[in-house]
């Protein structure tokens, strides 16, 4: 009995390692294979899309980024996605707080609402927002944008940001109340610096939403000069569609930043996680 709690752990392990390589496996095959075909010209691809490219040559990095605009949209993209971070994260950081240290009816019901509206589709309002932005001539407008994509995540931010102040210990409020602070300097000088990892995982959580989100902003980045990178490169779906070299190299232009950003910030990222899961 003794010696098989021990195997039975082993085997446990074993297996949970097994699923997790294989995991680890099913996830990066594609990105490798697309890292190996952005190398290789077009009838290399077709030929055995397995192979590993003969040459380093960059020509097809060259073509995509000068027929994708990628300088545009390369600009574009970075406005947004920092415009909707500090737009979401001020406003969810907000109204983080007192929902999480109000209780009562209407303060449940609010939290209901949030709850609520992350499950709202955004396709419900494409069209109505479309027509005010058309009325009030601001389509294109890379703030504008930047307000409908913090609406999209702002319900989730908050809902994030209310489990890193529970985890706040009430203490330190009654603390900052006694030395006759008031809600706002509480929440400036006393929570807020507390939050820095959730505030920052949410940041970098919207961050990726912003940059790979297509739908809102093939409706109101119209124009070629308000291009994001993922509008950038499905327009040369209809110039280059048969070189799948140059695809490939548009595709993998478009994941570079982001794994930089993600390489960059995952410490903070893995501590925020871990920081929000004490209390929910």
């Amino acid at each position: 009995m003794s010696q098989s709690i021990p195997n039975a752990r082993a085997t446990q392990r074993i297996s949970g390692n097994l699923f997790l390589g294989l995991a680890v496996v099913v996830a990066l095959a594609p990105f490798c294979l697309v890292i190996m075909n952005a190398f290789k010209p077009h009838v290399d691809i077709v030929a055995n899309p397995l192979s590993l490219p003969k040459t380093l040559s960059f020509a097809n990095f060259v073509t995509a980024w000068t027929t994708g605009h990628f300088t545009t949209g390369l600009i574009n993209s970075v406005v947004i996605c920092a415009f909707t971070i500090v737009i979401t994260v001020g406003f969810a950081a907000l109204a983080a707080f007192p929902l999480a240290r109000r209780k009562g009816r209407i303060w449940r019901a609010i939290s209901i609402y949030f709850l609520c509206a992350v499950t709202v589709p955004i396709q419900l309002f494409i069209f109505p927002l479309y027509f005010i932005y058309a009325a009030l001539g601001i389509v294109g407008n890379l703030f504008a944008t930047s307000l409908i994509l913090s609406a999209i995540n702002l319900p989730l931010a908050i809902f994030l940001l209310r489990t890193y102040v529970l985890a706040i210990p009430t203490e330190l409020d009654d603390a900052a109340f006694m030395d006759g602070a008031g809600p706002w300097k509480t929440f400036w000088y006393v929570i807020l610096p507390l939050l820095r990892p959730g505030l920052i995982t949410v940041g970098i959580l919207v961050g990726f939403n912003a940059w790979n989100e297509f739908m809102i902003t093939s409706t109101f980045q119209q124009g070629q000069a308000n291009f994001t990178m993922t509008l950038g490169y499905l327009s040369m779906n209809s110039t280059i569609v048969t070189d799948r070299g140059i695809m490939m190299a548009g595709a993998l232009i478009i994941i570079f930043p982001i794994i930089i950003f993600f390489l960059a910030m995952q410490r903070f990222f893995i501590g925020g996680m871990t920081a929000g899961a004490v209390k929910g």
